[in-house]
């Protein structure tokens, strides 16, 4: 039996759950490097986004490109104003998991973790509230 749409988001938001548990798990720096850290905020956001995606009926491309997903919701008429940060995740992405990342400037891991979070409360609320 196939699953539907809202069991396929409410399985991608559990995982995307699980991702953000690791974050908060991880908001020592000597522990987890940002490249770690940022690698599970992107993949909590990708999953969240596939979820409200899938809720809505859609179907979202093998990308780890979280510009790619937001721009298809936005094609669909979502708002995703409030959340202007998502992309910033997108060089975390499973290809760049190889490489270290180069510059001075640390993650705000509180910061991010808490807007991660409010981001999916947001999408869960799409997909709970959804026929």
């Amino acid at each position: 039996m196939a699953m539907s749409d809202k069991d396929h988001a409410l399985q991608l938001l559990e995982m995307a759950t699980r991702d953000h548990n690791a974050l908060i798990n991880m908001q020592d720096p000597e522990g987890f490097s940002d490249e770690i850290f940022g690698f599970h905020a992107q993949q909590a956001i990708e999953k969240a986004l596939k979820a409200w995606i899938a809720v809505g009926g859609l179907t979202y491309p093998k990308s780890h490109d979280v510009s790619i997903l937001i721009r298809i919701l936005e094609t669909a008429g979502s708002d995703l104003s409030e959340f202007p940060n998502l992309e910033d995740y997108t060089p975390f992405a499973v290809q760049y998991r190889y490489e270290m990342m180069m510059g001075d400037e640390k993650l705000a891991r509180n910061e991010a973790a808490l807007e991660i979070r409010q981001f999916l409360d947001h999408v869960r609320r799409i997909v709970e509230n959804h026929p």
